[in-house]
């Protein structure tokens, strides 16, 4: 009885801990869309989000992606997002942090995802 109580307490913990490690979509700012054009310097095609940073003339931008399966579903693969590859996003900038945003829609190799 004490073993099953102690698997449940650390499932629950470990449930919280990613609870709070996922940010909320608030920190973005919706009012003010952007779309930028640029250079893919890094990528990750990761849980719980994959990201890019976006080389753009006078900035790098940290971008923010759907998660992995939502992009595979909707056509995105990970090659798409490979550096060295030249996209475009439309998304939200971050309130706080000045080069950083979410994305809404990516095109890339001539074809537009859709990511939310």
């Amino acid at each position: 009885m004490v073993r099953l109580q102690s698997i449940v307490l650390a499932a629950a913990l470990s449930l919280a801990t990613a609870a709070l490690a996922h940010h909320g979509w608030s920190e973005y700012d919706a009012g003010r869309e952007l779309t930028v054009s640029g250079r893919i310097v890094e990528s990750g095609y990761e849980h719980p989000h994959g990201h890019v940073r976006l080389e753009t003339p006078g900035r790098t931008w940290f971008v923010v992606l759907a998660p992995p399966s939502r992009m595979e579903r909707r056509g995105l693969a990970r090659d798409a997002l490979k550096p060295g590859n030249t996209v475009t996003v439309v998304g939200y900038p971050n309130r706080s942090k000045a080069d950083e945003m979410r994305a809404e829609r990516i095109t890339a190799g001539g074809k537009t995802v859709e990511l939310r």
